[in-house]
Parts: C-alpha cells; sequence; structure tokens
C-alpha cells in the first residue's frame, strides 16, 4: 500500500523534490533495489501477447527472471553499481495488510471460476493472485550470482533496510515504486516516471525527501506522523482524514498527539497503532551496522549465464547476447558525472 496519496502531495506541494533524468546520467552511482517489489511487477507484466506467463519450452513460469535480467542489464550497461535487497519476516503489526491480501487473492481465485469471464477479465483476476514463492526468490538469486551482482537478505522489510543503507552513505539511491521508503528516511529514492506522458523505460524520476522536508516545512518526525495519518501498511488512516487532510492537520498541530483531541471517531486501537508505526520507521536507524551487513557478493559467469538463460530458461538466443554484450562494455562506456535533471514531472 505504501503511503496514501503521498505522490499527490508531493507533486503539489514540492513539485521541485521531483527530477525527471536519464538513467545514464547516474552512471558511476550505487543504488539498493527492492527486490520482492520488482520480482512481483515482472510476474505481472512480463506476458505474452496473450497475456500468458513467460515459460521456458519445460513449462517453467520465467516472466520473474527474464525481467530481472533486462532490468538489471541496463543498469549494468550505464555503470550503474545494484545491490539487490530481500524481504525478510514483515513486522507484526503489518498482519492486518497480510491478511487483506490473503483474502483478495482468495476471493479473486472464487471469481475465476466464473464460466461466463472475458479474457481480459480472466487476465486481471489471475495477476490479482499472483504471490511471490521461496522458488522464484531462489531463482533470482541464482541468477544474480550469475551475473555477479550483490544481494542482502534483510532481516526485516527490504524498504526499510534499504532505506538505511542511503541515510547512511553505502548507496547512493533506493530503488522502488512504494513511497513509504520516504518515510523510513530514505534521502534519496528512484521510481519509474511520474510524468506519465514519457513512456521510455530510460527516464526516470529522482525524489529527494530533504527537499520535500524544506517545502512542506516539517521535520522528519513530522513528516512521519504525517504518513501515518495519511495512511501506511502499519496503521490504517482515521475515516474522512486522507492525504490533503494529514498534511493540514500536521502543518497546524505538528503531532498525531496534538491533532487527536480534534478529531471525533478516532479509532480505540489508534494510539497504540500510531505509535508503533513510528518506531518501526525508524527502528534501523543507526542500529543497522553497514560493516556487519551479510551482503552477497560473487564473480560473473557469463558463460553459465548465457546457458541458464538460453537453454534452461529459453530466452531469445539473440536478444541474450545481446544485452551481455552491453553489459561488458557498460561499466565504462560513459563518463561519471553527477546526474543532470532533463525535466520536472
Amino acid at each position: 500500500m505504501g503511503i496514501k496519496g503521498l505522490t499527490q502531495l508531493i507533486k503539489t506541494n514540492s513539485p521541485d523534490a521531483i527530477q525527471t533524468i536519464n538513467l545514464y546520467n547516474l552512471s558511476g552511482k550505487t543504488v539498493a533495489i527492492d527486490a520482492s517489489l520488482f520480482m512481483y511487477k515482472m510476474l505481472i507484466n512480463m506476458r505474452t501477447s496473450n497475456q500468458a506467463y513467460l515459460k521456458s519450452k519445460e513449462g517453467k513460469i520465467v516472466s520473474h527472471i527474464t525481467g530481472i535480467f533486462y532490468k538489471t542489464a541496463n543498469y549494468l550497461a550505464v555503470d550503474i553499481t545494484p545491490i539487490y535487497v530481500f524481504d525478510g519476516k514483515p513486522p507484526q503489526h503489518k498482519d492486518d495488510v497480510i491478511k487483506n491480501r490473503h483474502k483478495k487473492v482468495a476471493n479473486a481465485k472464487e471469481a475465476m471460476t466464473n464460466t461466463e469471464l472475458t479474457e481480459e477479465q480472466k487476465n486481471n483476476l489471475e495477476k490479482q493472485t499472483i504471490r511471490l514463492t521461496k522458488g522464484h526468490v531462489d531463482d533470482i538469486k541464482h541468477l544474480l550470482n550469475l551475473m555477479g551482482v550483490s544481494y542482502v537478505q534483510a532481516n526485516g522489510e527490504a524498504e526499510a533496510y534499504a532505506s538505511e543503507m542511503c541515510r547512511q552513505g553505502m548507496v547512493d539511491y533506493v530503488v522502488t515504486e512504494d513511497m513509504d521508503t520516504l518515510a523510513f528516511g530514505c534521502p534519496k529514492m528512484i521510481r519509474s516516471c511520474l510524468d506519465k506522458s514519457i513512456k521510455r523505460s530510460d527516464i526516470i524520476s529522482v525524489i529527494e525527501l530533504p527537499t520535500i522536508l524544506q517545502n512542506f516545512k516539517m521535520t522528519y518526525e513530522e513528516f512521519i506522523d504525517m504518513c501515518i495519518l495519511c495512511g501506511c501498511d502499519y496503521c490504517s488512516n482515521i475515516p474522512r482524514i486522507g492525504n490533503k487532510g494529514a498534511y493540514n492537520y500536521i502543518t497546524k498541530h505538528r503531532t498525531i498527539e496534538n491533532i487527536l483531541p480534534h478529531i471525533k471517531n478516532v479509532p480505540e486501537n489508534y494510539e497504540t497503532k500510531y505509535k508503533e508505526s513510528r518506531r518501526l520507521f525508524t527502528m534501523y536507524h543507526n542500529t543497522l551496522d553497514m560493516q556487519q551487513l551479510s551482503i552477497q557478493h560473487s564473480s560473473w559467469d557469463l558463460d553459465s549465464l548465457y546457458d541458464y538463460l538460453v537453454t534452461t530458461c529459453s530466452i531469445s538466443d539473440k536478444r541474450v547476447q545481446n544485452t551481455i554484450k552491453k553489459m561488458k562494455q557498460g561499466y565504462k562506456a560513459l563518463p561519471i558525472g553527477k546526474a543532470q535533471p532533463i525535466g520536472k514531472a
């Protein structure tokens, strides 16, 4: 879910916090990537023309492998160093969100038994049933080992780990679509381009937290409270308070404690949830030791990578060869320089 309505708040009240840039402008940088989120996106989006999963000749689903391979190769080709971060066990306060997801899966599976559905309706329902498995994760870790790309297994949520890696300067950016990365304190995040008129995959949006705080005239602690009021994975929003209301309340009263006396119909357990949400958003601050972080490193094995993708996953021989060629050339193909904006989102 992320933070409800946060993107729109930033566009309205801090548009200069969003820069639209070419991916190659980040040459020489290191990025932490939310692995689970992008595996899920690839399983949904990497489909055949009739919306079926991409599969190997043996029938193994390879949509996630194909998608992560090309995404990672695009970074390597412009000399960006990726570090994938895999989810660990989610915190207990996310149980409600997880239960709702399971319920949606069950409802979608039941709806798919309707024999009168159109193909489009069936495909949309099928996408709602997708869940990541250990097998999917193992596939991607094997792929990354062959590509020589580092990864880390988080003890908790990947975006929290990745955000702290960026906050402490281990990486330059976090690549994700989840806006709660900002609530975790990530100073710079990358997501797909927010300007929907731009269709190129190499054009991305960079969002900077310090600029948001400056324009919102909020401290980081006040920003967290605003995000909680908007509604997040750990704490649903109070009825009738949306993103604009959350922004206005924090601007006027500064803390949730000061706001609650002015609000009717506060849920019974809201105090417990918002206080725990605050703790979760900052739990790794200066407690995650970068020196002790167990990052898995390997040297790339391009022959084995080619064999895995072409023979095992049945991906086009020509496409794999061309992509590997770009990867090999990419590390020194472009000068290292500061990212320059090409427009505003």
